[in-house]
């Protein structure tokens, strides 16, 4: 059966500064989101839980070093569903992928985060 692929183009932007209350330094989105958020994924059921579990460890664990933790990430994937993983932490970034269909995730951990994980042979 020949593999399907998909382009998916997003943009993350977070919101800077609340801008109703000047005096608070702290981003709209770390009050909003104190939880992991799926935005957009077509993984099965349990492909998107063990992926989000290992995502919130990943980011967890290494807090402070997010290309460790996307290193984590993509090994784990790799291990556990086969290789060529690819995957994105960080902050405000945009992308265009093409991904194989039935693996993609996209998704905001504790609305400091946003996590793209996807396959593509």
């Amino acid at each position: 059966m020949p593999t399907t692929y998909f382009s998916f183009i997003f943009a993350a932007k977070m919101a800077d500064v609340d801008a109703a209350n000047p005096d608070s330094n702290e981003p709209d989105y770390k009050r909003l989101h104190a939880y992991s958020l799926v935005r957009n994924t077509d993984m099965d059921d349990e492909m998107l839980s063990e992926a989000v579990d290992t995502a919130v460890t990943a980011c967890d664990k290494f807090a402070e070093n997010l290309e460790a933790a996307a290193q984590m990430l993509k090994q784990a994937m790799d291990t556990k569903f086969g290789p060529s993983w690819h995957a994105v932490i960080g902050e405000g970034f945009g992308f265009e992928i093409t991904y194989e269909v039935k693996n993609l995730l996209y998704m905001f951990h504790n609305g400091a985060y946003s996590i793209c994980l996807w396959k593509c042979a």
